[in-house]
């Protein structure tokens, strides 16, 4: 449908208070620039045009206004506009790990709280300012020691623990480049990553608890280091064992020659705390690589820059999600997701980090509630999925836990429905800011999010970021308001990718985003499909799923996210993937796989086995759906959504494969129904549950696909 005119506005779900709006810290940028460089805006559109037209005033003024610490000034904002290749504030030199360390410099770092800790292995912990630094200064003189100059890739394996942040700190503050996975994942996975980039340190775990089961990964780490040829060093992290050894003896070169790789332990390195140092680099220095999900190939190993970084985080928190020093954010990952490094960054508001390891449903899905009750989070960052998890099993936060302190619920990964935003008001506060964004580990920040002062109507993220030419544009890169169309940005943002590593002529990174709408100029597509609504405060946005798995019936497409909407309504449903099978020579199948929550049991969640047949006898036509909710699930996709896009069956199956940060696999487990091989279909050590592909390989073998 399409939706043009404040006439077609649905009623708010929330409107900021005047007091929220007042202390904004997004209105006093409003203040800020009236008073220094005579600008007025009569609302955020206003606001938002400006940001995207004049680029070099609107990025100079976050510089200005959050306060950048720059060692050498640069000579110009924005050298040219054009993607990619876009070179900002050239001359310019600084340090994210400084930013990040900004409030160690306080009088009373000592005792204020940097980050609070715990985990299903390890007790709560609190971690000062003071010490943080310290802890960062021991690893920059322990890497300085190992040889690490800038440049040098430092990795990690390692789960979302405090060592992590210290580890990433200290290789950001020698102008070394950060690289991360969790150890949840194989060997095959995070080989696939850090032998593209060749890391000289390797940061290791012994093992970690999950689910209330340790997992040992000692034997993986020693796989590691013996294949990674270019590691000369290991940092060891005992954490499941506080006792642990790590065995590198009998590592071999590539010749077969012995191998000597150095070993240090992390808890004797930050023995003696240091004061850090940092190293000025320039704007764009390489800061981390971080991966595209690696589902159905090698993962685009993604640079961003230390600049480009800083000035986006700065923004992001200060205008967006409006966090500052006296919050207590909190924002569930793990190492493998850009979320963890959004988390990191968040350091430079000063706020006080909450840190978790560990199941969030583990042992019931109140766990990260109790977490918010006790630490009186005022920021919770979670996953669509977990929000329906906690929907499915009827929970009522706000009824068995004080909740009070809790100001602003993040929620990203996949899209949020309405009925998910009507369950956040309803049983876990009615005055938060729902703060639904979308974007990602790509561009570095966000395209659509939030705002502290406008309204939210459900399911739609509240507006674009400024400084984000964000559109939906037609096949023929017309733009639209009110219709679906593919998510473009056509001006180049600080946080953009400086390049992907290794891609020496840029041919990968140039087919990966500006092959669709070549120019010049050349526009960025994302690969979602976007719907922007004209309300009357903003343009809001809905995601409708990837562009790249929609649903193409009888020429009407269809975003996954539309269907899913529909069918996870249903009480009887906990999760669902549905796949449009177009066969050579044989009419389209479109088919919807459901994960049934069995009566009396509860959600069922990743690795629940309900009652789903294996795959080859759902081919052959015991679906495992009942007949009577097969029709009321088909009925209510033709009358809520269209006649074209009812699925020709529906197979209960017993879970949705899902990559590490919780995206459903719509476009691998396409590619082996139709009859690809798996192993060039999909990694499956990139997968947050790689026994769900056997299903749909049974599947797609008795369908004949």
């Amino acid at each position: 449908m399409k939706e043009t005119s404040a006439m077609n506005a649905p009623e708010p779900l929330w409107r900021p208070t005047a007091e929220r709006i007042e202390n904004a810290g997004i209105t006093r940028y409003l203040r800020w620039l009236e008073a220094e460089r005579g600008l007025e805006f009569a609302d955020y559109e206003s606001l938002w045009r400006w940001s995207v037209t004049d680029l070099e005033a609107f990025w100079d003024s976050i510089r200005e206004f959050t306060g950048m610490i720059l060692h050498t000034p640069a000579s110009r904002v924005l050298v040219e506009r054009k993607m990619p290749g876009a070179e900002w504030f050239p001359g310019a030199t600084l340090n994210y790990a400084e930013h990040a360390l900004r409030s160690a410099t306080r009088p009373d770092a000592g005792e204020r709280v940097a980050i609070v800790f715990e985990s299903e292995l390890r007790p709560r912990t609190e971690i000062t300012w003071s010490r943080l630094a310290g802890e960062v200064g021991a690893m920059i003189e322990a890497l300085r020691e190992l040889g690490v100059q800038p440049g040098d890739r430092c990795v990690a394996y390692l789960p979302n623990i405090p060592q992590a942040a210290v580890a990433a700190l200290a290789t950001m503050s020698l102008g070394g480049i950060w690289s991360s996975t969790s150890p949840e994942m194989g060997p095959v996975s995070v080989l696939d990553r850090f032998r593209q980039i060749a890391p000289k340190v390797l940061f290791a775990v012994d093992g970690y608890r999950y689910g209330g089961k340790d997992f040992d990964r000692r034997e993986i780490v020693r796989q590691l280091v013996a294949q990674l040829p270019s590691v000369e060093a290991v940092v060891f992290v005992p954490y499941l064992d506080p006792g642990a050894e790590l065995d590198l003896t009998g590592i071999e070169d590539q010749g077969g020659a012995s191998r000597a790789v150095a070993q240090r332990r992390y808890d004797e390195i930050v023995a003696t705390l240091r004061p850090p140092a940092f190293t000025p680099v320039p704007f764009s220095h390489p800061l981390w690589i971080v991966y595209s999900s690696g589902t159905t190939g090698m993962p685009k190993p993604i640079v961003h820059g230390h600049g480009g970084t800083v000035i986006e985080s700065l923004k992001g928190a200060t205008l967006h999600t409006d966090i500052d020093a006296d919050d207590r954010f909190f924002w569930f990952s793990s190492t493998n997701w850009i979320m963890w490094n959004f988390w990191l960054s968040t350091l430079m508001t000063g706020a006080t980090m909450l840190q978790f390891d560990g199941n969030p449903g583990y042992p019931d899905p109140t766990t990260l509630w109790r977490l918010a009750a006790r630490e009186k989070l005022s920021f919770m960052g979670i996953s669509p999925a977990f929000i329906g998890l906690c929907m499915k099993a009827g929970l009522k936060p706000r009824e068995q836990f004080d909740l009070s302190a809790l100001r602003t619920i993040g929620s990203t990964g996949s899209p949020l429905t309405e009925d998910a935003y009507r369950w956040l008001y309803e049983n876990v506060g009615d005055d938060l800011l729902i703060a639904s964004i979308s974007g990602g580990t790509d561009p570095g920040t966000a395209f659509l999010t939030a705002c502290p002062t406008l309204p939210i109507y459900p399911g739609e993220m509240q507006c674009r970021c400024l400084g984000s030419a964000v559109y939906a544009w037609s096949d023929d890169g017309k733009p639209l308001i009110g219709e679906v169309g593919e998510l473009v940005c056509t001006e180049s943002m600080p946080s953009m990718p400086l390049y992907f590593w290794g891609d020496d002529d840029g041919t990968r990174y140039f087919e990966s985003y500006f092959d669709t709408y070549p120019g010049p100029p050349n526009v960025w597509r994302h690969g979602d499909w976007l719907k922007l609504i004209e309300r009357p405060e903003s343009v809001t946005g809905v995601i409708y799923g990837r562009s790249d798995s929609t649903i193409n019936r009888y020429g009407i497409r269809m975003g996954t996210s539309e269907l899913y909407r529909v069918v996870e309504e249903f009480g009887e449903i906990a999760d669902s993937l549905v796949i449009d099978l177009e066969y050579l020579g044989r009419e389209s199948f479109l088919a919807l796989f459901v994960v049934l929550r069995e009566p009396g049991s509860g959600i069922a969640g990743p690795g629940s086995k309900g009652p789903a047949p294996d795959g080859a006898t759902a081919a052959r036509g015991d679906t495992g759906v009942a007949p009577d909710l097969r029709k009321r699930l088909l009925d209510a996709i033709r009358t809520k959504l269209s006649a074209r896009h009812v699925p020709n069956e529906v197979f209960a199956i017993p879970e949705v494969p899902r990559t590490m940060s919780g995206k459903k696999l719509e476009v691998p487990v396409k590619k082996i129904l139709l009859g690809h091989p798996v192993e060039k279909s999909v990694n499956k050590d990139s997968m947050a549950n790689p026994g769900s592909i056997d299903w749909f390989v049974a599947f797609g073998m008795a369908r004949g696909g």
